[in-house]
Order: structure tokens, then C-alpha cells, then sequence
């Protein structure tokens, strides 16, 4: 179905101008597109002289309409319109599958961990002398790279770009897992995992899916044609005894480097120089972030934490825990603490949510209505001075999403090391 499509001679919407809908016009005017038009719900002065004067008329007569990832069938203004031709929804990822040739892919989906695995990989093929570039959901729009022969593309796909996508087709797919988060945009959780699964769909029987074995009976239902294989987190922990790396050593890193493992094996890369290859990883910032240590207490911002599942893993691999929690919550989101609040010492509470919060955890912890940043770190230092424990780690691990105070999770982590910085050397 690929090779029949003749993109040149194609009409084109690209619905949405944000960061990957203006990658795709510099696609288009690079490669010599002339046939395509533009909307966006926002702005009406973005690439004027592309925009249709008539919406309608041109989602009818289009062939392809570009939907960019932060568009929602559900909230747009035009859904009604959109979903009448839903048929013809592509995304930006579907475009580079269709139209570049010669290079191999690797595609890594789930709830938690995407960025983190994508880098890792990439780490790992740059050491081993095998040339690679990150794009996708993270770094660059995937439209951005002008690839050579020979050039492995890792790609991070996000939920948004999957849900529409028609061509993806990657040599190694990654599932790696799915919890409950989204579900605002998707509508159900049905929809987010078939949104996830849209990575296999294209595959054939020389491509490999890398699938958690939770998900291997939906995935032999769904008639798919991949290798299959179940990475096991027991491998990659009898082998991490030899890894020379204290970030990766964490638990909090085995189900990411499980896939690793397992994907190193498929690309015959040995033993040995996946363990030289890890020696000089370095961790993202905001996906526990250990950036400072002062006298007896760390200071970890895990800022990227924007539902509980993904703090779970933080407040389940951290001791002695003064932790700050609070934002704003992902639909359907519960916190559960029966099993996590031996490490916990206190809970501090921000955003704009804090009834949520507090009836979420005052069963499992000691709280305090912080309100925000400064003030949580305050009291934190108070209750550290008072208590005169041992060890001490201020944990920020907020289990929501950032937008009812801070623009993004970036900028509510950089906020929050920045006042770290500040009070630790000033009151520690």
C-alpha cells in the first residue's frame, strides 16, 4: 500500500502550525510540494498565503490532511468536521515513512520511560560506530532530518502521533508499557491502547516487536505480524551486577534497560560492548534527577513525574523521603500509597489541587499544604532541622501535569533546582 502512493502528485492539509505542523511546510517547500494548504485553529495569519479560505471544501477535496499531535478530535472547534473524514488522517511520521527510503527505525512507545530508552539506545549504536539520530516526541520533528544512507532514525512516538498514523512501519518496536494517562484526550483507555499499537500494525514477519508480556494476548489478537519478543527484566538484572554506571543502576531504570538489552541482542552487539557503551551515559533532567547533594541531605527533581504511575517507581526505589506532590491530575488518576509510605516522612502539597491531593494521601502520610515550590522547601528545611534525621532526600515527584502553574514539566523543574540551590546553601 506504501509504494503505491505517488506523494508528489498528492494534495495535502496540514491542520495545526505549531512545532511539527511548520516542520512539515518545510518539508513540503524543500522536497518541492506545491499542492497543499494550511489551517489552524489559532492563528489566522500563520502562512497566510497557504491558509484555505474554505475549511470544508478543502478536508472534502483533499487527499492527505496532516494532523499535528497536539490537535484532539475531541476538543478541536472542527472535530465534527475532522471526524467525517478521519479516513484521510495522517501524522508527520506517516510522511517520513512514506517518502524516505534507506534507512532502519527503531520506534519506542509506553506510558513511562520513552525519552529515557530513546537516548539510551542512541547512546548505545553512536558507541558501537553505528550512526543514529533521536527525533519523534522528542528532540527534533522526525520531518527535520535529512537522512543518508545507512542511518538509524530512533524515534519516540507519543499516543498523539500514533493515534492517526497509517504508515508507520519501524524495523524494532517497543511497547514497553501503559497506565493509565491520556485518557482526557483519547476519550477511554480502549483508545489509548489502540493508539499504542499502532506501531506493529505495518509490520512483517522480518521486523521485531518488543512487547511486554502483559500485552502479549492483545497483541496475538490483534493478527499481527512482527517476531514477537518479550524482553525479561530477570536477564537484564543478573547482567546490570556488571554495569559501571550508578545512574543506570537504579531500579528505577530496569524495565527501560530490559528493552535495551534485548534490542542490543537483536543488533548483535556483544555483551561487553553493551556494558563499555553504558560507562558514560548520563541521565535527562526532570526523570530523577539527582543534580545536588548538601551535608546530609539529596535533592532529586523528577519533574517529568506527571502522573502517579510514573512516581510510584520514584517513591518506591527512594528512602527517607520529603516529598512534594500536587499540579494538576491526570484523569481517573489514584494515588496509591499502601505499599510506599514506609519512605515517605512527609508529604508537602502544591498547586491548585490540593484537595485532591490531601484526600488522595492523608490516610498514608503526614502532609502540609505547601501551596507551592518556595514554600514547600521552607518547611522542608524546618522539618529537616527539627527532626535531625540521618539521611534526607527531598524528592520532587509531583504524580500531575504542571500547566495549572508552570508553562511545562521543563520549566517546573528547572524552578524547582533553582530554589534548591538557593535555600541548601543558604539554610543547610
Amino acid at each position: 500500500m506504501i509504494s503505491k502512493i505517488n506523494l508528489k502528485d498528492s494534495s495535502f492539509l496540514v491542520y495545526g502550525l505549531g512545532l511539527t505542523g511548520k516542520s512539515v511546510i518545510n518539508f513540503f517547500n524543500k522536497n518541492n510540494f506545491t499542492n497543499y494548504q494550511v489551517w489552524d485553529d489559532k492563528d489566522k495569519y500563520l502562512f497566510k498565503k497557504r491558509r484555505t479560505n474554505n475549511l470544508t471544501n478543502t478536508l472534502k477535496k483533499v487527499d492527505f490532511i496532516i494532523l499535528s499531535p497536539g490537535v484532539s478530535l475531541k476538543k478541536s472547534k472542527n472535530k465534527h468536521k475532522l471526524k467525517k473524514y478521519k479516513n484521510k488522517i495522517i501524522t508527520d511520521i506517516d510522511l517520513f515513512y512514506l517518502f524516505k527510503k534507506n534507512f532502519r527505525s527503531v520506534v519506542v512507545t509506553g506510558t513511562n520511560g520513552k525519552s529515557t530508552t530513546c537516548k539510551i539506545i542512541n547512546h548505545i549504536l553512536k558507541k558501537n560506530k553505528i550512526k543514529s539520530f533521536v527525533g519523534g516526541n522528542i528532540g527534533k520533528p522526525i520531518l527535520n532530518f535529512s537522512l543518508k544512507k545507512d542511518i538509524w532514525l530512533i524515534i519516540e512516538a507519543s499516543s498523539f502521533q500514533l493515534a492517526y498514523s497509517k504508515f508507520i512501519c519501524p524495523d524494532y518496536a517497543l511497547l514497553m508499557n501503559i497506565t493509565n494517562d491520556h485518557i482526557d484526550w483519547h476519550g477511554n483507555m480502549k483508545n489509548y491502547i489502540n493508539s499504542k499499537f499502532k506501531i506493529f500494525k505495518n509490520q512483517n514477519k522480518n521486523q521485531f516487536a518488543l512487547i511486554h508480556k502483559d500485552f502479549v494476548n492483545q497483541y496475538k489478537k490483534r493478527n499481527l505480524h512482527g517476531r514477537l519478543v518479550i524482553p525479561k527484566t530477570n536477564g537484564y538484572k543478573k547482567l546490570k551486577t556488571k554495569l559501571k554506571n550508578h545512574y543506570l543502576k537504579s531500579d528505577i531504570n530496569d524495565e527501560n534497560m530490559s528493552y535495551v538489552y534485548e534490542l542490543s541482542k537483536l543488533l548483535k552487539i556483544s555483551e561487553k560492548s553493551f556494558l563499555k557503551s553504558l560507562k558514560s551515559f548520563t541521565g535527562l533532567p526532570h526523570r530523577y534527577e539527582v543534580f545536588l547533594k548538601k551535608k546530609n541531605c539529596t535533592f532529586i527533581n523528577d519533574s517529568k513525574a506527571t502522573s502517579f504511575q510514573s512516581t510510584k517507581f520514584a517513591l518506591n526505589n527512594t528512602k527517607n523521603v520529603f516529598w512534594i506532590v500536587g499540579g494538576l491530575p491526570k484523569k481517573n488518576d489514584r494515588i496509591k500509597l499502601k505499599n510506599l509510605s514506609q519512605n515517605i516522612v512527609k508529604s508537602y502539597i502544591i498547586g491548585k489541587s490540593i484537595n485532591f491531593f490531601k484526600k488522595q494521601i492523608q490516610k498514608n502520610t503526614p502532609y502540609y499544604e505547601a501551596k507551592n515550590l518556595k514554600k514547600s522547601l521552607i518547611q522542608i528545611i524546618k522539618d529537616i532541622k527539627f527532626m535531625k534525621r540521618k539521611k534526607n532526600t527531598i524528592l520532587f515527584s509531583p504524580a500531575s501535569a504542571s500547566y495549572d502553574q508552570y508553562l511545562n514539566f521543563e520549566k517546573r523543574g528547572e524552578e524547582f533546582k533553582r530554589l534548591c540551590k538557593f535555600y541548601a546553601r543558604k539554610y543547610l
